[in-house]
């Protein structure tokens, strides 16, 4: 067991566990940060299964500023692909449909478009986007806190080894998948239905196109399980229930049947993944110097596409914090406020992803009864929802934060907690992220923000004499045609963190000559107890 004066075999400031999307994505956020990461990850390889299917708008954000959206596109499925269908076999026709918002077509709330790409399409994409190091077949085995870090335990499976390794790290983060060995090891319990049942997915090839080329779509449902196109240039996924005595099916054949009487197509079957679709909140996202984040913190039902989604915006909003409180200029306080951010919004998503199912399961019921009572099979079934997919377009854009690294609004109102309300209304309320407003042609209010700070108004120059700081700060003008979406007058300000959402924000003049300088700091600390954002210490 590791101890206070324990001999290691390297030194690094965030050890990352788990090489999916989500721990991807931290590496290449910690690396923009010049923060050097390492990444380990059990496995020998990346995933070869498709899993996660829709990468949303608001991923797409975050990998914009990355500069990898373009490239995630180009792999990607055309926007018409963003759309669910329901039909008795894939054969049939539409009795339902609806489109995936924020996919299918592009939304004035956003300058990025989500996309419908296989996992496996997209883990590549995220791994050459840095250079920090990465060890497959590498697992961790055991993990304990000392005075300032953590010394991880680490087996290398390569080539059969099994040589032990140990690393010390300022900080953990677990983004290793919904049976995370790491939040076993601190015996962090979890809140939620739990496992809802045994699922397969089966990778496939089969000549369908036939049947989906003048209707495209990302997911078909049926009576019979969903059916899903991987790639653009072919290959299929079937997922459903597990059979019973799952290890004598006859895949191919099980396939085919599902397909529909009369299909004729055999399956050419490649691969065949086994999966407990799980729905639970860790209790804790936090201990000590480890931080929980995707899976591991929560694990949702993919009905909706929410999960993977959910972990990219956890190590958003992680990143930039751990870096802060690694480069000095945010105090360790900063990092508490992770879990006061995302715990909320971990427990919101999880009861949508619970609601898209039972209504996915709804539409294909009222079908059911439709074709008993005897209805003629071309009859429509009405959707239980509006026509944004599964309507969570707030749960993805509209996310307010309630914590000590938000100020107060200068009305003396408090920030707002977590909506995980549906419809999105765009806000400038502190906490929320902030809108997407057009500052010139082709530029967006998001595309000015990055590893920083920004102060967006309409008044730089009284703003930018506050601005001599030792954190990372950037004045960007706000155009004044912009004031009233803002909720600003002439002099006054935004205070924008380096995720994306409002810190702090002036109506008017600045209160004092310390004002901007006041509100940073509570950000970054936990120290300044005003909560107005005029406020001193």
């Amino acid at each position: 067991m590791p101890g206070a004066d324990t001999e290691v075999d390297a030194e690094v400031a965030v050890l990352i566990v788990g090489g999916g999307p989500v721990g991807l994505t931290a590496r290449a956020l910690l690396e923009r940060w010049g923060v050097r990461a390492l990444l380990v990850e059990k496995h020998v390889e990346l995933s070869p299964f498709p899993r996660s299917r829709l990468v949303n708008v608001r991923s797409m954000e975050i990998y914009r500023r990355l500069g990898l959206a373009a490239e995630i596109t180009a792999n990607a499925f055309a926007p018409e692909y963003g759309r669910v269908r329901f039909r008795d076999t894939l054969r049939g026709d539409d009795f339902a449909t609806a489109a995936m918002v924020g996919v299918h077509a592009p939304v004035p709330e956003s300058p990025a478009i989500g996309v419908v790409t296989s996992q496996d399409r997209l883990e590549p994409t995220l791994l050459a986007a840095a250079d920090s190091p990465v060890r497959f077949g590498v697992e961790l085995i055991d993990l304990v806190e000392e005075a300032g870090s953590v010394v991880a335990v680490l087996v290398d499976h390569r080539q059969g080894r099994g040589r032990e390794t140990r690393v010390r790290a300022r900080y953990v983060v677990a983004a290793d998948g919904a049976n995370s060995c790491v939040r076993r090891r601190l015996a962090i319990d979890t809140a939620g239905p739990g496992a809802l049942g045994s699922f397969t997915t089966v990778v496939f090839d089969a000549d369908l196109d036939r049947w989906r080329a003048r209707q495209p779509a990302g997911v078909y449902f049926t009576a019979h399980g969903s059916f899903g196109p991987l790639y653009p240039e072919g290959g299929w996924s079937w997922f459903g229930p597990t059979p019973e005595d799952a290890a004598h099916v006859d895949w191919p054949d099980l396939v085919s049947r599902a397909l529909g009487p009369g299909s004729g197509v055999r399956a050419d079957v490649l691969r065949v993944q086994q999966w407990t679709m799980n729905a639970f909140v860790a209790e804790r996202f936090r201990h000590g110097r480890i931080l929980l984040a995707g899976d591991a913190a929560h694990a949702v039902p993919p009905i909706g596409g929410l999960g993977m989604n959910t972990g990219v915006a956890d190590v958003h909003n992680l990143c930039w914090k751990l870096a802060g409180v690694l480069h000095g200029w945010a105090g360790p306080g900063l990092l508490e406020t992770y879990e006061t951010e995302r715990h909320p919004v971990a427990h919101g998503t999880l009861r949508q992803s619970v609601a898209n199912t039972r209504l996915m399961v709804q539409v294909l019921n009222r079908r059911r009864d439709q074709l008993e009572a005897g209805e003629r099979a071309s009859a429509r079934v009405g959707l239980p929802w509006s026509e944004r997919y599964f309507a969570q377009l707030g749960l993805v854009l509209g996310v307010g934060y309630r914590s000590a690294a938000v100020l107060g609004d200068d009305d003396g109102a408090p920030p707002e907690p977590c909506d995980s309300g549906t419809d999105y209304v765009p806000t400038t309320r502190p906490g929320h992220r902030m809108p997407h407003l057009w500052l010139t042609h082709g530029r967006s209010t998001l595309d000015a923000f990055g590893e920083w700070f920004t102060l967006l108004t309409p008044d730089p120059a009284r703003w930018e004499q506050q601005s001599d700081a030792p954190w990372p700060l950037r004045v960007e003008l706000l155009p004044e045609e912009r004031l009233v979406s803002c909720g600003l007058r002439p002099h006054g300000a935004l205070l924008v963190r380096p995720d994306g959402h409002i810190g702090a924000r002036w109506r008017e003049r600045p209160p004092n000559d310390a004002a901007l300088r006041h509100a940073v700091s509570h950000v970054v600390s936990t120290t300044t107890r005003s909560t107005r954002p005029g406020g001193g210490r």
